[in-house]
């Protein structure tokens, strides 16, 4: 494997081959001198970097990662000189086509991530790679967040909200990012870097750029003096509306540099690259009351949107007929939605929002008069249960994933939004719904913000399919009509993108659509940026470089390609994120079907490293996941494809001698710290290189001696079976603890409940058993399945037939022995959730650190210990730190130790983060994590278990402190 590889970088490469597109040497080396090193272009590189959100896919030459602002300028100039076209992309997650081309991708989030708050959270400076949900969770300690809240908030980035105008449930037209964008530093075609947010911005400007300052103004005065121009403007912009480019920052703003600055708002990357934004936040209201409101038919649910609006409620959710049908399906559909009998039901999901409690209760009293004069089909009321609003509001986010996880294999999933002033919503929703008749689109659901006038439908397509090309177009021309009929914008939310460009003159006549080009011409005379998006002689261009999705495999076949996962994947900066894994997948079985073997050879060879050896299987993808799709499953399987006969009888034996293996590892590792401190390094590189990095692990100085065997512990009256991982015979504790002989969290727990007085017993045998995670994560099958015949009946026998529950000291553990006995009877209860409910309340009161930084695992989030963790901690340290930008640290057993750089790349934005904060302790719950972030901070890790253990261990009499008098 080249080194390169293992910094996440690829050399160059200009190879074409049938079907893709070779990219030039001359090319490769004028983006290299722009951006050095920040340069990829084999095949998988290309066409894993090619797929987006949207229903289009254009293959780009080369795939560019700059480092900075500068670079950013130096490839303008160099796209301009040679002619090249130029994409930016953050996020993926833009549905109309508007981050993909067939040019230069250049990759806008990996590099750009800062982040600052400033005037205690009144403001707030971002980079375009930053995700929404990363920023307010920094503003949240504020009390604020940002106006625009849109629903993919995990994923989108900075980029993506200024680049589409983003707004969201809650924010209406008021906060969107048009209305609270400060200030920007852009990087213009030119390659001119401006910060518009100087006192003498506007003055730069004209030095810098005098063709530009110029042109503005003349465009302004244009616009402002043409009745019919601002009549249009005022008329569409009073609604959510992306279409187009922000004409009205021309009726908004007199100088050149604010009518810029609100002209790149929205422009989808085709006038400048936004290096920087600073915004202006919004209050969180985090007393909240939610309802579901149901009416007898459409008709009733619009008449009352007034009445609500007037009401104050922050948000109001429109769900039509096929939606509520479709929402019944899910099991966790309330119980009032399955019981009613569904004709031609719609229903409203409102909410309120609030300051104060007070505030709220007046609300909600104000409510319910309300709802008793609305024709409501069914009883309705608020409520401020955390559990049954998230429930509610599963009903409506939950719709994209059941409508497209249902969708036929080879299908691509299209998710449109339109608007139309509120008065016009009923007819808008009822010819809408009879046009998916009319073209025979079934299970097509419309939803979306009806207090804005705004909605969203989905529609399933087979663009494989040339007959059902052309029924999309004919509903695409009928709905265009249907939509610009009623007074309403193509596009509120999503960007006008390719699948709105041939329409842009329509909704705003000549005279705006020739300022819209002149706007273009101004300040991109090159037509490098984004050509084909938001502004097109192509007619066609939006039925051109359809996506289509080849059926491949059941975990391949749901994805909807949204990207939602890519900012929780640990690999995301070093190789591959799963929705590349599976779009790498997908163009493998494209280039099989197409008779391009080659192709498909070269796919899965340069795959390998980047998509299955640097995956850490941690599951982390399928809880950002809309249809839930775990990667991990993929690449176990893959691997388990890779591997022969020899090494599942391997699998087997070690399974059947796990004992001797763990005592063998410990052995090691008490020997390689026993050795000079080079030796052991030495000989694992060298190993390394002669039998592979997937088969020798590497040894870091960080690496503990080994730990001790888990002995049986029998109990006449326990509460509960321990099941100590076989992890704390192979590494020994962090710093030995005086409960035990260096057993670390084993010792810990056992101590804690024998000082809370509960019986615990751990079962014979138990040096022999381990939870199969090591079998599992390798695609070993068959030895998993024997840990599994050996753990099982253990188990049964020591949990007396399940009656108690097995209580496991590391987080991965609890899970991978949950999935082994899944379906058997037995509760497997994480440690820390066992402490949190049942040892705590019985502990003496603690003698607390001043504070404690705390990692949570993949596995603990998955296991939803989340608030039992921070619990426990808390009951250890007076200050608890949740460090930010945290993400699995993909140690992931032992894929740190085979693959170092994984795990470097995983944690290095969450090891700054702890580096600022000098806490007095570092804990996670799991041993490999442990040593995963005590390798990537200098900070020694241990388990939460052990700091809690040390905190209520009585202390002697000697050292106890002596009243005061």
């Amino acid at each position: 494997m080249r080194h390169a590889e293992h910094r996440g970088r690829r050399a160059p490469d200009a190879r074409g081959r049938p079907g893709l597109p070779a990219t030039d040497g001359a090319t490769l080396r004028s983006l290299e001198r722009a951006a050095p090193g920040a340069v990829a272009a084999r095949a998988s590189d290309r066409l894993a970097a090619a797929h987006d959100a949207s229903h289009y896919l254009l293959v780009p030459r080369a795939v560019v990662r700059p480092d900075g602002a500068a670079q950013m300028a130096a490839l303008f100039r160099a796209a301009a000189a040679r002619g090249l076209p130029l994409t930016l992309r953050s996020g993926g997650t833009s549905l109309s086509g508007q981050a993909g081309g067939d040019g230069v991708l250049v990759d806008t989030r990996r590099h750009f991530r800062d982040i600052e708050v400033l005037d205690d959270g009144d403001r707030v400076r971002v980079q375009p790679g930053a995700t929404v949900r990363s920023v307010n969770a920094r503003l949240a300690r504020f009390g604020r967040k940002l106006g625009a809240d849109p629903a993919s908030e995990i994923a989108c980035t900075i980029g993506g909200v200024v680049a589409n105008n983003s707004s969201g449930m809650a924010c209406g037209t008021e906060y969107n990012t048009y209305r609270t964008l400060e200030s920007a530093v852009l990087v213009l075609p030119s390659g001119t870097t401006l910060d518009t947010g100087v006192p003498d911005a506007d003055d730069r400007l004209r030095v810098l750029e005098p063709g530009i300052h110029a042109g503005l103004l003349r465009l302004r005065d244009r616009v402002r003096a043409d009745p019919a121009s601002t009549a249009t403007i005022r008329r569409l912009f009073a609604l959510k509306n992306t279409m187009g480019y922000a004409v009205n920052s021309f009726v908004d703003h007199s100088r050149a540099v604010d009518i810029l600055t609100h002209l790149v708002i929205g422009s989808e990357g085709t006038l400048a690259f936004v290096a920087e934004a600073t915004f202006r936040t919004v209050p969180i209201h985090p007393h909240t009351a939610t309802g579901l409101l149901f009416f007898d038919d459409l008709a009733a649910a619009t008449g009352a949107l007034p009445d609500l609006v007037a009401a104050g409620f922050a948000a109001v959710e429109l769900l039509d007929t096929t939606s509520l049908r479709v929402a019944r399906r899910d099991p966790k559909a309330t119980d009032q939605l399955r019981g009613l009998d569904l004709r031609t039901h719609a229903a409203l999901l409102v909410e309120h929002q609030q300051p104060t409690a007070e505030a709220l209760e007046d609300r909600v009293r104000t409510a319910a008069g309300l709802f008793a004069g609305l024709p409501l089909a069914a009883p309705a009321a608020l409520t401020d249960s955390a559990h049954t609003r998230a429930t509610l509001w599963h009903v409506r986010k939950g719709l994209y994933a059941a409508v497209a996880g249902a969708r036929p294999s080879g299908t691509t999933a299209l998710l449109e939004d339109i608007a139309v002033p509120v008065d016009r919503l009923l007819p808008a929703c009822t010819e809408l719904t009879a046009l998916f008749d009319r073209h025979d689109y079934s299970d097509s659901v419309i939803f979306g913000h009806a207090k804005d006038g705004n909605i969203h439908f989905l529609l399933n397509e087979d663009f494989d399919d040339a007959r059902l090309v052309d029924r999309y177009l004919a509903f695409t021309e009928d709905m265009v009509d249907l939509v610009l009929g009623h007074g309403g914008t193509l596009k509120a939310e999503h960007g006008t993108g390719r699948i709105m460009a041939p329409y842009v003159r329509r909704q705003y006549g000549d005279e705006l659509y020739e300022v819209m080009r002149e706007v273009k011409q101004l300040l991109d005379p090159h037509g490098f940026l984004n050509p084909g998006v938001l502004l097109s002689d192509d007619p066609a261009v939006h039925i051109s470089h359809l996506k289509s999705t080849p059926t491949v495999e059941s975990e391949v076949d749901r994805c909807v390609e949204c990207g939602y996962c890519e900012p929780v994947c640990p690999s995301r900066d070093l190789t591959l994120t799963p929705r590349q894994r599976i779009v790498l997948r997908r163009e493998a079985a494209r280039a099989h079907h197409a008779g391009d073997a080659e192709l498909a050879a070269r796919i899965e060879a340069e795959a390998q490293y980047d998509s299955v050896d640097t995956c850490a299987v941690d599951g982390m993808c399928q809880t950002a996941c809309p249809v839930l799709i775990d990667t991990g499953d993929l690449t176990r399987r893959l691997r388990t494809e890779r591997l022969g006969r020899t090494a599942q009888k391997l699998g087997v034996s070690a399974a059947r001698h796990w004992d001797g293996v763990t005592r063998t590892a410990a052995g090691a590792l008490t020997a390689a710290d026993a050795a000079p401190s080079a030796l052991p390094g030495r000989a694992s590189a060298v190993g390394r290189a002669l039998l592979g990095a997937e088969l020798v692990p590497a040894w870091s100085p960080e690496l503990p001696r080994g730990g001790s065997p888990r002995r049986a512990r029998p109990a006449r009256a326990p509460e509960a079976v321990f099941f100590p991982s076989c992890v704390t015979t192979m590494f020994g504790a962090a710093q030995p603890s005086s409960a035990g002989s260096g057993g670390g969290v084993r010792e810990a727990f056992l101590a804690l409940c024998e000082r809370a007085g509960i019986e615990i017993r751990v079962p014979d045998g138990i040096a022999s058993l381990c939870c199969g995670t090591p079998w599992k994560s390798k695609g070993l099958t068959d030895g998993h399945a024997a840990m599994r015949d050996l753990v099982l009946p253990v188990l049964w026998r020591a949990t007396g037939n399940g009656a108690l529950p097995v209580v496991v000291d590391a987080a991965s553990c609890s899970e991978g022995l949950a999935a082994l006995l899944a379906e058997h009877g037995i509760t497997v209860v994480d440690a820390v959730a066992f402490t949190d409910t049942a040892v705590l309340p019985r502990l003496p009161r603690a003698r607390r650190v001043p504070s404690v930084v705390v990692h949570h695992t993949c596995s603990s989030t998955r296991l939803g210990i989340h608030d039992s963790l921070l619990r426990v901690a808390a009951a250890a340290a007076e200050t608890v730190v949740e460090p930010d930008d945290w993400t699995c640290c993909a140690f992931a057993g032992d894929r740190g130790l085979l693959h170092p750089e994984l795990t470097a790349s995983a944690t290095a934005s969450e090891a700054r983060s702890v580096r600022r904060h000098g806490a007095s302790a570092h804990i996670s719950v799991n041993r490999t994590c442990e040593l995963g972030m005590t390798r990537a901070t200098g900070h020694p890790y241990r388990h939460l278990l052990e700091l809690l253990e040390d905190a209520t261990r009585p202390q002697p009499p000697s050292t106890q402190a002596v009243p005061s008098k």
